[in-house]
């Protein structure tokens, strides 16, 4: 496992960056963000990536699952808690009460490396609509399942395991078979296997937004991930526009893709 999984004020850290230096640009084009703004982030985490919309002066709420990461989240963020700026709900998406939970709808909706979790995605983008304004937006970035580390192996506690490409592409017995073999822990290869059912490709992304009728107002494929930028030193750079629209194989190739869609 990479050190940063680990260094929770380093992954804060970098999810802050990401966020103010790649994805507002890219929300920007479409959305005004020098206006104050109602923003929900799902799978909020630590929090890094609000802290970045906190800093702009929006009203934030995050969502998240984990308890000790919300938590952390809490911490990092005291002084926005204490003032009101921001609240946590620790609770399944599916589970919250639209009209009972959130006192007010959302100008923007943020999900980063979430989307490919999150079970039965159709009727979670359905589901989505419910906490939207009108004229709503939602942000997504997520690795397409088929791009080299789609299967999010880096989490492996194995060193080999964390670091080989395209093996989560296995079949599933095999790759459990494999993973087992390696000596992973069985919380890992739990994980591991769950984002094996969930993982989602560009085009099955296109068409269950289209499917809850959601407009796709801009998308962006990369070949090298902004966040590998803060991870690795590596410097991101967009897909090529050619290789970016060959359907399917484009999914092998690019680490990561930005959408932003509206009602």
């Amino acid at each position: 496992m990479f050190e940063f999984h680990t260094d929770k004020e380093r992954y804060f850290d970098m999810q802050f960056q990401v966020t103010k230096n790649y994805i507002q640009p890219f929300i920007a084009e479409q959305v005004a963000l020098d206006k104050q703004l109602n923003v929900l982030e799902i799978g909020c985490a630590e929090a890094g990536v609000l802290k970045a919309f906190t800093a702009l002066g929006h009203k934030c709420t995050g969502i998240e699952l984990n308890e000790s990461r919300l938590e952390t989240a809490t911490a990092f963020m005291k002084e926005e808690v204490a003032s009101g700026q921001i609240n946590f709900i620790c609770r399944n998406i599916y589970d919250i009460d639209v009209e009972k939970d959130i006192p007010e709808k959302f100008d923007l909706v943020l999900l980063k490396d979430v989307i490919e979790h999150i079970p039965d995605q159709a009727r979670f983008m359905q589901r989505l609509r419910e906490f939207l304004k009108p004229t709503g937006k939602v942000f997504f970035g997520f690795p397409p399942w088929q791009m080299p580390f789609g299967g999010h192996q880096q989490i492996c506690k194995n060193k080999w395991g964390g670091r080989l490409p395209y093996y989560h592409l296995l079949p599933k017995p095999i790759y459990n078979g494999v993973l087992q073999a390696m000596g992973e822990p069985e919380p890992v290869v739990r994980e591991l296997l769950e984002i094996k059912d969930t993982g989602i490709s560009i085009e099955r992304f296109e068409s269950i937004a289209k499917k809850a009728d959601f407009t796709i107002l801009k998308q962006k494929l990369f070949f090298i991930n902004p966040i590998y930028k803060y991870k690795f030193n590596l410097k991101p750079r967009a897909q090529s526009k050619v290789l970016g629209k060959i359907p399917y194989f484009r999914n092998y190739y690019s680490t990561c893709a930005y959408y932003l869609i509206g009602l």
